[in-house]
């Protein structure tokens, strides 16, 4: 057994047995409407803010040190259905919002606009926590929510005690999303120029489980994940928001839609790609076959405490989902005053 090997084995069984005990006791709340109706392994709870009323989960002890755990898509909650008990069973207290768009989240007023900018939607967890009183916490995620992650670090670091970022620095533009890619790149983007055109809308709402069930599969080409599994997730997207933000989140990024100008001092900060300063661990799976950079190209990007890690064993994009003891310790080991730039 190699060394890689023996350290998830004895992450697993370390992680495990104190998330079994947490598991037995949750709370299964069910009815929320654009959920699962599957038993949870968390409470499920609103919020409202300024522009939504947020449904999230809430595990663990109510005075633990806050992490937030951050969805991408198309994926939602469930992708930290055994992360969230690992770290309630290490004290810490676990808040898994659904992004706008997603499950329960539902916007407050009717002719809001379903905007899915990357700073609309990080700056709707700055809500949450200005709603919730929380004044600084953890934050980890992928794909849209590490990207929403990385620009609260990055402009809220007072609010960030640290973060934990799946492919590392995803912060961007409209001005260098304008920038044309080699053609093997653009063909990996090829969900994000389908958006851009009527068809391309239609078509996702009209087949929203069979694209979501594709990207997974090509996101995730080794995990095997089951029909149970998928339909669990899939009914978030059921959301009546949904295809509006996703498809203003695609078409924003190539410049094809305007967002709100509410947004624009923030966006001008972003344009500069600014470092991040607080401790950071960035998590890369070996069979992610989303459109990802490489490490390399970000590295510079983190000017605090902070560390590269490889999850090997075929793990693809949605990383907390597939190997949550490995995300879960990243999340451990950022909250530990032992941390520091060098490989844990």
């Amino acid at each position: 057994m190699t060394l890689e090997l023996r350290r998830r084995e004895l992450l697993k069984a370390t992680l495990a047995g104190a998330a079994a005990a947490t598991t037995a006791a949750a709370t299964t709340e069910q009815g929320v409407e654009g959920v699962s109706s599957a038993a949870l392994p968390w409470k499920l709870r609103r919020i409202k803010t300024e522009l939504l009323e947020i449904t999230y989960a809430e595990l663990g002890p109510p005075h633990g040190q806050t992490v937030i755990l951050l969805h991408g898509w198309p994926y939602d909650i469930h992708s930290f259905s055994e992360v969230a008990p690992l770290l309630a069973a290490q004290g810490r207290k676990v808040i898994v919002p659904y992004l706008r768009g997603f499950g329960g989240t539902r916007f407050l007023v009717g002719s809001a606009m379903r905007n899915g900018q990357p700073a609309a939607v990080a700056t709707d967890t700055i809500r949450m926590m200005d709603a919730l009183g929380i004044k600084k916490a953890l934050l980890a995620g992928f794909d849209w929510g590490a990207r929403s992650a990385d620009i609260i670090a990055a402009l809220w670091p007072e609010r960030c005690t640290g973060l934990v970022s799946v492919s590392g620095y995803l912060i961007g533009s409209q001005a260098a999303g304008r920038n044309p890619l080699p053609p093997s790149a653009e063909l990996q983007w090829w969900y994000q120029f389908y958006f851009a055109t009527d068809r391309g809308r239609e078509g996702y709402n009209l087949y929203r489980r069979q694209f979501a069930r594709l990207i997974w599969s090509l996101a995730s080409p080794k995990w095997d994940f089951d029909d149970a599994t998928f339909e669990r997730s899939a009914a978030a997207f059921d959301n009546p928001d949904h295809v509006d933000v996703v498809i203003h989140n695609y078409r924003w990024r190539l410049g094809l839609a305007d967002g709100e100008r509410r947004y624009d001092a923030l966006e001008a900060r972003l344009s500069g790609s600014p470092p991040i300063r607080v401790p950071s661990i960035s998590l890369e799976g070996d069979a992610n076959g989303a459109p990802h950079p490489n490490p390399s190209a970000y590295a510079t990007k983190f000017a605090g405490p902070y560390v590269h890690r490889l999850v090997t064993g075929g793990i693809g994009h949605n990383l907390p989902q597939e190997a949550p003891a490995e995300f879960a310790r990243a999340i451990l080991d950022l909250g530990g005053s032992a941390f520091a730039s060098q490989p844990i």
